[in-house]
């Protein structure tokens, strides 16, 4: 088992526990758990098995859920989670994927008014029966109704790119031990760096087809199997996620690889601009419209296939039929940013408020992941449940701050700078969560919108627009406060944010959380042809948090940013430019 999917198992037990009123330090512990290994970055499998480590090194994991999750990495069952699913009705399942509905509101729900479905939640809504409950409302009411569509859209049970990738990498790590494999790539969503991943594409160049799939097939993580042709074979991988495997020649490997990547939209573009010239494009190849028996012009490779229709190589994260069509045969396709171009990390937390590693334990990680400057941005006041600063802890910590860069400078040219920053939050009644002559101390200010967020749109708008404007703000943190599968985006005008930012120099996030991933790849290429820079940080609270830098440039790449655009690819001394630049305006 992975560590996302096991991390999962323990959040569904800590849900079904909560739905049952259970004892509320058993819940806590297997909340802990679940955060604890979903920000592990290496395999528990690995930990598990290194001579002289235990599981129970990982700080709170004592024996009982080590042994739980030994038992699982063996593939064995979870008695307890199988016990919960049997006394807890399936219909809280599907209740509790709406969001701002946790398990005790559920079982609330589910026992006062005997709900089956989804759908007679929503009856119950427009019916008003909710809002009688204790503990509801009016406004719950009406908020549970207008989530209802975000609950039963299909694609809100899409992995998370980053929980898909966990797989991809561990069979392509599988597939490509395979003797009769001669190359093995991925494809599809995944390869397009889609924040969601629902089914894994894998291609294999093989003249033995055969045993490719047979190879699929013996991968201990391999499930129900779905179907069975000549070069194709589906099965189910872990977390019930359909894997489709393709077996193609040499001569076909960039057609099918290009196909198998490319999103319906661009497909079809690229087939239409096919058609134009006399050719038809498919997995196999490129030929002439009226000569398809003869030898296919092109096939090998992807450039290839696009030379064939006058076109670059178009990378994968722009096919998505968004315009790259026309900028791949005018020659102007944008030099995506890349994970080596970031310089500095700009989001993160200590254990001062809500984070797992100290100051220095940070700025070390920073160290070891080769950046040359990042930003302390721990939580303001305001957000009591992380314990937030108030002014006198904040200056507390950026002394603290200049004595680690004294020591890091102590022999020679620092390896590292640390910029004294604050994550100040944007109070419901306007304003920000500190007074204006501590933020002007700080060096990078990062606002962002916590409480609040069912605030009607013009409300909500304002506050990010007071905040834009504010001469020591720095940058808007996640901007639209969503979170992957489990919350919307709050009702904000979007556009009036992204002309505000680019009229003031603020800048604004791609927040790399998986959760998050907020700005999304929309509204980040809106953000840039504006003229914005924008932000591509962590929002670390641990040291592996550091890690998740490459899915916010991923989601750079697909909203077609390059290095110029994004603020954290420049050297500290461009950056202090820039920052002097929002100052002056």
């Amino acid at each position: 088992m992975t560590n996302a999917e096991i991390a999962s198992l323990f959040d569904h037990v800590a849900d079904l526990l909560e739905y049952q009123g259970g004892n509320v330090f058993r819940i806590r512990a297997y909340r802990n758990a679940a955060r604890l290994v979903k920000g592990t970055v290496e395999s528990l499998a690995t930990i598990r098995e290194a001579a002289g480590r235990s599981l129970t090194d990982l700080e709170g994991i004592g024996k009982d859920l080590a042994i739980k999750i030994e038992a699982l990495l063996d593939g064995g069952r979870l008695p307890l989670l199988e016990q919960l699913e049997q006394e807890v009705p399936q219909v809280a399942f599907e209740l509790m994927r709406v969001p701002g509905l946790g398990p005790k509101k559920v079982k609330i729900l589910v026992d006062s008014l005997g709900l089956t479905s989804l759908d007679d939640l929503g009856d119950a809504c427009r019916a008003g029966r909710v809002r009688d409950l204790k503990g509801f409302g009016e406004k719950t009411e009406a908020m549970i109704l207008a989530n209802l569509a975000f609950a039963q859209d299909p694609a809100h049970s899409r992995l998370l790119w980053q929980e898909a990738d966990v797989i991809v990498q561990q069979l392509l790590a599988w597939m490509r031990d395979c003797p009769a494999a001669e190359r093995v790539e991925a494809a599809g969503s995944w390869r397009r760096g889609r924040e969601t991943v629902g089914d894994i594409d894998i291609l294999a160049q093989s003249k033995k087809p055969n045993e490719v799939m047979d190879h699929l097939l013996a991968w201990n993580a391999a499930g129900e199997t779905l179907l069975r042709g000549e070069t194709k074979t589906s099965i189910r991988g872990p977390q019930q996620i359909q894997i489709d495997l393709r077996v193609v020649t040499a001569a076909s490997f960039g057609a099918a690889w290009q196909y198998f990547t490319g999103s319906k939209e661009h497909n079809v573009r690229v087939r239409s601009r096919a058609r134009e010239q006399g050719l038809t494009i498919n997995e196999y190849g490129v030929t002439r419209i009226d000569d398809q028996a003869a030898k296919p012009l092109a096939g090998r490779t992807e450039e290839e296939v696009y030379q064939s229709i006058g076109l670059l190589w178009i990378p994968p994260e722009l096919r998505e039929g968004r315009g790259e069509i026309e900028r791949a045969e005018a020659g102007s396709l944008p030099q995506l940013v890349t994970l080596a171009d970031i310089r500095g990390d700009l989001h993160m937390h200590t254990t001062a408020t809500d984070g797992e590693a100290t100051l220095t334990e940070m700025a070390q990680a920073a160290i070891e992941r080769g950046l040359s400057y990042i930003a302390i941005t721990d939580h303001s006041k305001r957000v009591t449940m992380a314990h937030g600063l108030d002014e006198k802890r904040l200056r507390r910590q950026w002394r603290s701050i200049d004595r680690l860069n004294e020591s890091l400078a102590a022999e020679g040219k620092s390896p590292l700078v640390v910029l004294k920053g604050i994550e100040v939050d944007m109070l419901e009644k306007g304003g920000l969560d500190l007074p204006e002559d501590v933020l002007a101390e700080a060096d990078w200010v990062v606002a962002s919108l916590h409480y609040g967020q069912k605030q009607a749109r013009d409300r909500i708008t304002g506050r990010i627009l007071e905040a834009i404007h504010h001469p020591a703000v720095s940058c808007i943190g996640h901007p639209t406060g969503r979170l992957i599968n489990r919350r919307p985006a709050y009702d904000v005008d979007m556009q009036q944010v992204i002309d505000a930012a680019a009229a003031t120099g603020t800048c604004l996030e791609i927040n790399a959380n998986p959760w998050r991933l907020d700005l999304d790849d929309t509204l980040a290429a809106a953000a840039r042809q504006a003229g914005v820079q924008m932000v591509i940080s962590t929002d670390a609270h641990s040291t592996e948090g550091l890690d998740v830098m490459r899915c916010g440039v991923l989601q750079a790449r697909r909203a077609g940013l390059e290095p110029k655009d994004v603020a954290n690819t420049r050297t500290l001394a461009s950056l202090r430019k820039l920052l002097r630049k929002k100052e002056r305006s």
